[in-house]
């Protein structure tokens, strides 16, 4: 099957299972509300060897937020039992800090009493008030009070919804990408948690030669190793890999954000073919059929 006369490949991306919170960073402007999402997303990359999966959704408008301030929509993935206090770290060391912020849960779930446990900060002095029409924890800092929601909520959702861009040059694969995670940006309920939306050293489960390894380079894909692989994924036409790899709060999000960014890749010239990475349905139980998209 071709998209805008673009080769993709009769695979499955494998996703699986994970839990994650999704909630509102706001403060007096948006340039200080995305300067606490990024921190608080910060080294959110995979849960290979980061503590969470994390990033920022989208940006909110002040008639999307209980306060109506600028904000940003934010989803942090990571195993159930370790995901409360991953919150607690994050938003203590990254939002509180953070010059006039406020947290708000988004979304429903399991609640988890984040904003309680983070009361402690102010040593006797925090309050339990009922403001926004929300139950909220003020804190008092330096530049006034902190306010967050007693209960941020926790829900099960997906996480490793993928592509993978093949190219003939570096400078079409990284401009693909970033137009693939500029359209998965409308869809809304995901995120793309690596750099920029985009990974560059795509890995494969484990090591053929170091026992220690937990993931390694996806050879098969480099191409440096073109003529050295014996079952190299790469014909003489590719030049350049890179992937994009998707988080969200359903299946069905996670594929329609798919769609919308395998759609917008293959409009950029030099794109040569589009596939997705699986394992033969050994990591997840959510197979996402790349032909069934369109």
């Amino acid at each position: 099957m071709k998209v805008n006369g673009v080769e993709v490949e009769d695979t499955f991306a494998e996703a699986f299972d994970s839990w994650y919170s999704r909630f509102i960073i706001t403060a007096v402007n948006e340039k200080w509300a995305h300067i606490a999402a990024t921190e608080a997303t910060g080294f959110g990359t995979s849960l290979i060897a980061c503590t969470a999966e994390a990033g920022i959704e989208r940006i909110l408008s002040p008639s999307e937020t209980p306060d109506s301030r600028p904000g940003c929509a934010v989803q942090v993935f990571a195993p159930k039992k370790k995901l409360p206090m991953e919150l607690i770290k994050r938003i203590g060391q990254c939002v509180l800090t953070a010059p006039t912020t406020r947290v708000f849960s988004l979304g429903e779930g399991e609640p988890v009493d984040v904003g309680y446990k983070l009361k402690y900060f102010g040593d006797g002095y925090e309050e339990v008030r009922s403001a926004f029409e929300r139950e909220m924890v003020a804190v008092p800092i330096m530049m006034g009070e902190f306010m967050i929601e007693r209960n941020l909520t926790i829900a099960k959702g997906v996480a490793g919804g993928n592509f993978i861009i093949l190219a003939s040059s570096a400078e079409s694969a990284l401009a693909a990408a970033e137009r693939a995670v500029e359209a998965i940006a409308e869809q809304e309920g995901t995120i793309t948690p690596f750099p920029g939306g985009v990974v560059a050293s795509g890995s494969k489960v484990g090591s053929k030669k170091y026992k220690f390894m937990h993931a390694t380079t996806n050879e098969r894909f480099c191409p440096t190793l073109k003529d050295k692989v014996e079952d190299s994924a790469l014909d003489a036409s590719v030049n350049a890999v890179i992937e994009v790899v998707i988080d969200g709060v359903s299946v069905d999000a996670v594929a329609e954000a798919m769609r919308l960014g395998i759609e917008a890749a293959t409009q950029v010239e030099g794109v040569r073919r589009i596939t997705a990475g699986n394992y033969g349905g050994n990591l997840g139980k959510h197979k996402i059929y790349l032909r069934e998209l369109f």
